[in-house]
């Protein structure tokens, strides 16, 4: 492969009023993060991490992933010149895992969940001598993910009242902060996680890292069962609030996005699934929809069926 030069952020994802059938009303806006080619918001992250592999020398990458972010991974690699080495758990989506292979990263399923592939692809990057990308950690993603901030701030007149973003490992929701701390600070930065992937919400309830032991989802892009040290820090600082939301709910706003021509993947649908708790919010809305890669049985029993969902 050759190492042409990092290729530069693409254009601004959409910033577009929600449909009536999902605003009810209220000022609602959707960050579009599904619309990229990928499907998600985690190429942001990903790009500059792997670029400052390869300029460290590193001709291959390993990470960790239930799928958007071993994707994002994979592209970046592919377009920097350097191989990926994608480890998922054995129950990842396969849709997800259809679109890394795509990407020509080498896929290798281990582990009942996130955190045991998480530890045999870190314990593999260390015999191989390669770097290991655990999502969330790096630095570098917070920045990338700050543009969306910015990207929100510029494309509305005026700050919005509030940004509810889906809280996996929490460096959306960090990087998102940080940037609306610097330029709106007035804006409330909501995160939302899943009821039964607490971890997160736990930890910044608590204030420091706090153990889990399940991360029982259908919203893989939120199924973290371990938490990221500076994911917690990053939060403790940034955000205003951190909610929960049921399966049931998830799976509801995944069959109210469908209705409005939105396909909509569970931990996407988190924000939507959010909205009844946020009545007090006077104002603008802004939902980050992260991302659309869902297998095609679930998205249909997703709408189809939402009261099977556990509430």
């Amino acid at each position: 492969m050759s190492r042409g030069p990092a290729p530069h952020s693409a254009a601004p994802t959409p910033l577009e009023p929600a449909a009536e059938s999902l605003a009810a009303g209220r000022p609602l806006f959707l960050k579009r993060e599904d619309v990229h080619e990928l499907g998600a918001f985690k190429w942001r992250g990903a790009l500059p991490v792997v670029a400052a592999y390869r300029s460290a020398g590193a001709d291959a990458v390993v990470t960790a992933s239930t799928g958007n972010h071993g994707a994002a991974t994979a592209w970046a690699a592919r377009r920097l010149g350097l191989r990926a080495l994608v480890y998922a758990p054995e129950d990842a989506t396969r849709t997800k895992l259809a679109l890394v292979e795509q990407l020509d990263a080498e896929v290798r399923l281990l582990g009942a969940d996130l955190d045991e592939a998480k530890e045999r692809a870190r314990a593999d990057a260390a015999e191989q001598r390669l770097p290991f990308f655990e999502d969330g950690a790096e630095p570098a993603q917070y920045e990338g993910y700050g543009a969306i901030a910015d990207e929100i701030l510029d494309q509305l007149p005026e700050p919005p009242a509030a940004v509810v973003v889906p809280v996996g490992n929490g460096a959306l929701l960090g990087g998102i902060g940080l940037r609306t701390c610097a330029r709106a600070p007035a804006t409330l930065r909501i995160g939302v996680a899943a009821k039964e992937a607490p971890v997160m919400a736990e930890s910044w309830q608590a204030g420091r890292v706090v153990e889990s032991d399940r991360s029982a989802t259908f919203a893989d892009g939120l199924a973290v069962r371990v938490a990221i040290p500076l994911a917690v820090d990053v939060l403790g600082e940034v955000a205003s609030r951190m909610l929960t939301v049921s399966e049931r709910a998830m799976a509801e706003a995944v069959s109210a996005y469908a209705r409005a021509g939105i396909r909509a993947e569970g931990a996407a649908a988190a924000a939507l699934a959010a909205l009844p708790q946020l009545e007090d919010v006077d104002g603008v809305i802004v939902l980050v929809v992260t991302g659309r890669n869902i297998d095609d049985e679930l998205h249909a029993r997703a709408c189809e069926q939402p009261e099977l969902f556990s509430s």
